[in-house]
């Protein structure tokens, strides 16, 4: 319900406020209006996008958190956001990424390689804590970063090719833009429905799970694809958007449980419903520009893990 309500508050409201009916003429008999022109090409094309990367970043955030048992995870702090963005701008520069199809193959590596790097680096020693996964997620996050700015600061046509998603927004996509990335999308989406029980089976530890007949290695691949697809679509539609999975994930946790067949389709219609207003707000405060929503995200986000953080709410 609360979905619903955003997206048809995201059609209404805007630098210019249209009303129920010239909504409903604009969605169901086009004559070329001023209203009918900003609903259907430029409100409801962002607002779908808005809809499908809010679910691929909130279900991707949820899923980070269960493998990890860590309520930090997330693409954007566990470097995963990084990895494919830095990945993006290689691409950029080499000549490699030319269309959002390739955009979201070349993030889909950068992903993948990020979130294998840091488990990894994180499993050395005495394994994978989930203090140990947040603090080599961030570090991770910050070296990626740092090279990225380097690459771009140094050419300014990669520079260019950036700045059009470098802040995460919705703003300019259109439906093409949902369709060329909505493959990845329900891939890494099916993977995530089939890894769900699997995670509820691994939250009882790995040697129980696998007692119990799970392939633990299985199941960490099937999730850990997810999320690389599920973030490299995000990505390449819009641009890194930090702290949505977070916020979708710890908020569907606090509503419905640990249970990851009713958490994670719940993470998913909270971090598009997250997005969306976010979008708007963005909309209705930047004036007569517009605040970009992984900045109006930023604002929220960061609070949030301020207040996770405090809580010790480190371990699910």
């Amino acid at each position: 319900m609360v979905l619903v309500l955003a997206f048809a508050a995201s059609l209404a409201l805007g630098s210019r406020w249209l009303g129920p009916g010239a909504l409903w003429h604009a969605l169901t008999a086009d004559d070329g209006s001023d209203a009918d022109v900003i609903v259907r090409s430029l409100r409801f094309p962002r607002t779908v996008v808005a809809v499908l990367i809010g679910v691929c970043l909130g279900i991707a955030g949820a899923l980070m958190q269960g493998h990890t048992r860590n309520a930090l995870a997330e693409p954007g702090i566990f470097g995963v956001s990084s990895g494919a963005a830095f990945a993006v701008v290689l691409g950029l520069q080499v000549g490699v990424v030319g269309s959002v199809s390739s955009t979201v193959w070349v993030a889909l590596a950068g992903a993948l390689v990020a979130t294998f790097g840091v488990q990894r680096l994180a499993s050395r020693g005495s394994g994978a804590t989930p203090v140990g996964l947040a603090l080599t997620g961030a570090a991770m996050a910050a070296m990626l970063g740092a090279l990225t700015s380097a690459i771009v600061l140094l050419d300014a046509d990669t520079l260019d090719s950036y700045r059009f998603w470098a802040g995460g927004s919705v703003a300019g996509r259109g439906l093409d833009v949902a369709g060329q990335v909505l493959p990845f999308a329900v891939v890494g989406l099916l993977l995530a429905a089939v890894n769900a029980r699997d995670l509820d089976l691994l939250a009882l530890g790995d040697d129980v799970a696998a007692g119990l007949g799970l392939s633990v290695r299985r199941a960490r691949l099937v999730g850990l694809v997810a999320i690389g697809l599920l973030t490299a679509a995000g990505v390449a539609a819009c641009g890194p958007i930090g702290f949505l999975g977070l916020l979708a994930g710890h908020v569907a946790r606090r509503i419905f449980g640990a249970r990851n067949t009713w958490l994670i389709p719940a993470a998913g219609l909270i971090g598009a419903t997250a997005l969306v207003l976010a979008d708007l707000v963005g909309r209705l405060v930047g004036g007569a520009g517009e605040v970009q929503a992984g900045v109006v995200l930023g604002i929220v986000g960061a609070p949030l893990f301020v207040l996770v953080v405090r809580r010790r709410a480190v371990v699910l």
